[in-house]
């Protein structure tokens, strides 16, 4: 496991915007972490380095914020309220897993909705951790480090940013 520690929001922005240059379609990453930990911070950067000029609001009431920016819509989940996973379904996660970049606070509350092939940012303290698979005897449920997943490989940081635009589902 790779902890990348993160000392201010600035430095999560930062580490966001980067992630956000290398995301696309098909990609999820799971945002853990306690209360006032980050996960909307670094959210709210994402969807901002991917083009998202307005508001970026917590979907903490809506559950699910859609933004139209580039090449891949961006699904911002807020899970926190969910009192079973099957609820996820009313939210067209599966069209967000499928289609969008997708990401995901409160990602325990989905239990095995969740991708095993994922990017986890966790806090506590702005710390990102990546997970790498553990052996090969069927799916894991520890996640993916992003260097893993075919998409947030090491490639040119440059990326092409659209107009915004925002919608709850």
């Amino acid at each position: 496991m790779i902890v990348i520690e993160l000392p201010d929001e600035a430095a999560t922005a930062a580490l966001a915007a980067r992630i956000a240059a290398l995301a696309r379609a098909g990609d999820v990453i799971a945002l853990k972490g306690e209360l006032g930990a980050g996960k909307t911070s670094f959210a709210r950067a994402f969807i901002r380095a991917r083009g998202g000029a307005g508001e970026v609001p917590s979907p903490t009431f809506t559950l699910v914020q859609v933004y139209d920016v580039g090449d891949a819509a961006i699904w911002h989940f807020d899970c926190y309220r969910l009192r079973r996973p099957e609820e996820a379904w009313e939210l067209a996660i599966e069209d967000a897993f499928a289609e969008g970049i997708s990401l995901i606070e409160w990602p325990e509350r989905l239990g095995p909705l969740v991708p095993a092939r994922r990017a986890v940012a966790v806090g506590p303290a702005q710390r990102l951790i990546r997970r790498r698979r553990a052996g090969r005897r069927g799916p894991s449920r520890s996640g993916h480090s992003i260097s893993e997943i075919p998409s947030l490989k090491a490639s040119s940081m440059s990326s092409s940013q659209a107009s915004s635009g925002s919608r709850s589902r």
